[in-house]
């Protein structure tokens, strides 16, 4: 897939490396080079690929190529020179990985175990299952007071262990920290009319699970890019249109999703578009209890959503 939108940089390990393994890493103005910090301590049959999706930083750009430079493990650094997205930017990735197991890993995970990618490599070695998800946690991200609103409702609904996320495979799968087989990507790629943030993993998730078993394991990462409220409200506002293609794709599967329900709950609330704004800057409101805060910002999201249902 090389063009004139990409430039590539391979390390001196890169060319004759035969990996079992490719860990798949897009950033966007996010800083990488924590996880490829952490990555070098992991000598083992595994490459990584690291795509800047359209960042326009060329300092940072500079210091990931650097990094990459200088890792023990093959790796390749393609850098774009606008952004694509975030389900064709990883697709791209894929076009790039030469491992016959993929590891999505987003930019600001952190490893929680120091062997992270010898267990996922066991895993692959002894079951060699078509999709799995590791998880993810809270344990290395320090709290900040602007970033506790989403670490309260990411406590609450996604750093979930394994057995509870078994509970409904599909709805639990992030390309925070995904494990996809080479064959089961080449059936099911992402789908390149998702734009924006949200639901594109989840919709894959999806599709895979009509055919493949999702297995869900305990071999979690840390998600260091807690964003402030305002932040989480415009992901929300981004994110109802790509709910609207979930719903039109997956009715059946959505309709059980307490999003869905509570958007469908709302859908006729008389003036709902008075009282959306009103949700939304409580919400924001720091200085407010912060269960209710969550209790609004979910509101708001399904306020959002209820357009699409």
């Amino acid at each position: 897939m090389t063009d004139q939108t990409e430039t590539l940089f391979d390390n001196a390990a890169w060319p004759e490396a035969r990996p079992l393994l490719s860990v798949l890493i897009p950033f966007k103005g996010d800083d990488p080079l924590p996880l490829l910090a952490a990555l070098a301590l992991e000598p083992c049959a595994a490459e990584i690929v690291i795509l800047d999706d359209g960042s326009d930083n060329a300092a940072l750009a500079a210091e990931v190529e650097a990094a990459a430079g200088l890792l023990p493990l093959p790796a390749r650094f393609v850098r774009l020179t606008r952004n694509e997205g975030r389900a064709k930017g990883r697709n791209r990735l894929v076009s790039h990985a030469r491992g016959r197991t993929f590891l999505f890993l987003d930019s600001d995970m952190l490893p929680d175990d120091p062997r992270f990618l010898r267990r996922w490599l066991e895993q692959v070695e002894t079951s060699d299952p078509p999709v799995a998800f590791g998880g993810f946690s809270l344990k290395q991200v320090e709290p900040r007071p602007d970033q506790a609103l989403h670490r309260a409702m990411a406590a609450r609904s996604d750093c979930l262990d394994a057995a509870t996320r078994a509970l409904h495979p599909e709805k639990h799968v992030f390309t925070s920290n995904l494990l996809v087989r080479r064959d089961v990507f080449a059936s099911e790629a992402f789908d390149e009319g998702f734009a924006g943030w949200g639901w594109e993993d989840v919709e894959w998730g999806m599709r895979v699970a009509r055919r493949w078993p999702i297995l869900h394991i305990d071999n979690p990462a840390t998600h260091l890019g807690l964003d402030n409220a305002r932040t989480m409200a415009a992901k929300y506002e981004q994110s109802a249109a790509n709910f609207a293609r979930v719903v039109a794709a997956h009715p059946a599967v959505v309709a059980a999703y307490p999003s869905y329900r509570a958007a469908k709950a709302l859908k006729h609330a008389p003036l709902r578009r008075l009282w959306r704004p009103i949700l939304k800057q409580y919400a924001l409101a720091e200085a407010a209890p912060l269960a209710s805060r969550a209790l609004a910002m979910r509101l708001y999201r399904a306020a959002l959503y209820a357009e699409a249902v």
